[in-house]
């Protein structure tokens, strides 16, 4: 595992504004296949993630899909690591946070985002 994390990530990352409604959210996970995505603001800083238990959790609190925004659901300062990083580095950071999505930054530079199921398809040929 001396492989960066860089070889692992997803280049190609679907993301969301801070201003987006719950609904959208949903509508663009729903699209993409995806469970989970970053907040990035106007100027591509990451402020946050989404996952798809956030957006269980707005359910079940009776939020409102009109009236909730991105920003008020995403979870804040998510872990956030360099493309040089080891993927033993990253599984670690995963596995002691219990945490299953880190984004991938070069300063404030949004590069890549990884999955604990990224990981999982490293082991399937």
């Amino acid at each position: 595992m001396s492989q960066t994390i860089a070889s692992l990530m997803n280049r190609e990352v679907t993301q969301v504004g801070p201003d987006d409604t719950l609904q959208a959210v949903e509508a663009k996970l729903v699209d993409k296949g995806l469970s989970w995505v970053p907040v990035v603001d106007a100027s591509g800083v990451v402020m946050g993630v989404i996952s798809s238990a956030d957006l269980l959790r707005a359910h079940a609190d009776g939020k409102t899909a009109p009236k909730v925004s991105a920003w008020q659901l995403c979870t804040y300062k998510p872990v956030t690591v360099h493309p040089d990083a080891t993927l033993a580095e990253v599984a670690r950071l995963m596995t002691e946070g219990n945490i299953h999505h880190v984004v991938v930054a070069e300063g404030p530079n949004l590069k890549g985002v990884v999955s604990s199921l990224d990981f999982v398809r490293t082991f399937v040929v």
